[in-house]
């Protein structure tokens, strides 16, 4: 393997040709940012692997033989179009075809596996599918400037996977791309999809002309092999999702990441083997409401200096166990959400009284007018009512005061606390525990950071450990009480187990007493 690459993309090395004359058994060679002197005759024919990073040519020259080549990849090149069939498609009208590329005995790049032209800012078209019978992966990425994919990509048997990504010219997307039967992934990220003037043809002017620009995209069918969707950063919104995804029998994995999806589009619902969902970054999400019970993986992790808007997330009850990826609590809101079986938060006054009453939570020391104050990164601070909060077999809320609730019988001063679970003949199935903590600092407006909070049952040798999603608190500069409830299966906890239940401290708390 030869290797020769300069850096600085605005800078070329110069080589001579007649370097690589003798070097016929060459099989992986990478020349980036090269400009080649002398015939391209001199160039080994046994290539297997071509790497060629900012290739200086508009077009492949008619010598330059690459019969045996595998993969090419000229990224970042200045290449205009692609088309094995010619030497110079920049000029229609004196088209000429290469050297075998068309003939029954010898195709150029007729092996040609991948091909890589990503970044190819002056890239127009692309073309010659009809010689690339082999082809099993096209990466046209961030092709800016892209017109034109054509029709003959249905010739590509073997293409199994496709990205498109961040075409935002992109003028002409081939019909033909539905008979493309063993592409497992396709990737429209960044394509501007809710604004597509994608032209479709044999089509009825008139009929074109009544359907509306956000649906025209659409009106190409995707292959029905997809496994894999990614429509990220596509700007589409509800209204753009077609009405059906029915063709997308085999899908397992769709990314929808950063558009402005205000809900799951009715057609996702049905996708029969759907298991990885990803609506990462979705501002504008309010609500995720039945996804195929399929799924096995949903991820809408999201972070950003706007208040999260998601608040209600609902399953089917057939849904199996799935791992959900929240991101912290930058994702959620510090008021009114619903995850299934999850995560729930909603205002202290709305929560029923016989709620309280099984968790064991009567007279708490605040009014309903109580605020409380939160910070997250990037959003800064926010308030709101004083909230409980379920996560995952845990009830919490938030107040401020210095006294615990008189119903806490045992207690201790400073951030830990011990004891033995007392003899009954009724199974434990819950906890309360209750912190008190206070600013070491004078200023009414500092935030509190929560404690996490480590159960060990030493008896059993088993812990549990809870980090509070609201990690920063403000309750006008007294104490800020936090009291939870912790949930408990079958001789999780019984009597005569010794129990320790401990506190993190850190500079911007102190821990007055637990209970």
């Amino acid at each position: 393997m030869r290797t020769l690459e300069k850096e600085n993309q605005g800078v070329s090395f110069e080589l001579k040709t007649e370097a690589l004359s003798n070097m016929d058994d060459l099989m992986i060679l990478q020349l980036n940012y090269v400009k080649m002197n002398g015939s391209d005759e001199n160039f080994p024919t046994q290539l297997r692997w071509l790497c060629m990073h900012g290739f200086p040519l508009k077009y492949i020259p008619l010598e330059l033989r690459m019969d045996n080549l595998v993969a090419l990849d000229l990224s970042y090149s200045k290449i205009e179009s692609f088309d094995v069939r010619y030497t110079n498609p920049s000029r229609p009208e004196k088209k000429q075809k290469l050297d075998g590329s068309c003939s029954k005995e010898k195709k150029l790049l007729g092996s040609l596996k991948i091909l890589d032209l990503s970044f190819c800012e002056q890239l127009r078209r692309v073309g010659g599918f009809d010689g690339l019978h082999a082809l099993e992966r096209l990466i046209l990425t961030n092709c800016i400037h892209l017109l034109e994919v054509c029709e003959s990509i249905e010739q590509c048997a073997e293409l199994g996977l496709l990205d498109l990504s961040y075409f935002k010219t992109l003028k002409k997307l081939p019909r033909t791309i539905r008979m493309l039967k063993k592409v497992k992934t396709l990737s429209l990220d960044g394509c501007n999809l809710g604004e597509s003037q994608t032209k479709i043809s044999d089509m009825d002017s008139v009929i074109l002309e009544a359907i509306p620009n956000d649906q025209k995209f659409f009106m190409i069918s995707l292959p029905r092999s997809l496994v894999s969707l990614s429509f990220e950063n596509a700007n589409l919104s509800n209204e753009s999702f077609p009405m059906d995804f029915s063709c997308l029998s085999m899908l397992k994995e769709l990314y929808l990441d950063e558009n402005p999806i205000v809900s799951l589009p009715n057609c996702v619902r049905n996708l029969p083997r759907l298991v990885i969902l990803s609506m990462k970054k979705c501002k504008l999400l309010m609500s995720i409401e039945n996804p195929p019970y399929t799924l096995a993986f949903l991820d809408i992790y999201s972070i950003s200096e706007h208040k999260p808007l998601l608040q209600k997330v609902s399953f089917v009850p057939e849904m199996s166990p799935l791992e959900l990826s929240l991101g912290g609590g930058n994702s959620l809101a510090p008021s009114s959400l619903e995850i299934e079986g999850m995560v729930k938060i909603q205002p202290m006054t709305s929560v029923q009284e016989k709620v309280l009453h099984v968790l064991g939570w009567t007279n708490l020391d605040f009014t309903d007018e109580s605020r409380v104050g939160t910070y997250f990164l990037l959003r800064g601070p926010e308030e709101s009512e004083i909230q409980m909060y379920y996560e995952f077999g845990i009830f919490s809320t938030i107040y401020g005061g210095e006294k615990m609730p008189n119903w806490i019988s045992s207690r201790s001063k400073g951030p830990s606390i011990s004891f033995t679970i007392p003899s009954s003949p009724n199974n434990l199935r819950g906890l309360n525990f209750c912190s008190v903590q206070k600013s070491p600092f004078r200023n009414i407006d500092d935030f509190l950071s929560l404690p996490l909070i480590i159960i060990s049952n030493r008896t059993k040798k088993q812990t549990w450990i809870y980090e509070h999603y609201i990690h920063n608190v403000s309750v006008g500069g007294g104490c800020a009480i936090l009291l939870s409830h912790w949930m408990y299966g079958m001789k999780e906890m019984e009597g005569g187990d010794k129990v320790t239940i401990s506190l993190t401290e850190g500079l911007d708390k102190v821990t007055k007493g637990v209970g």
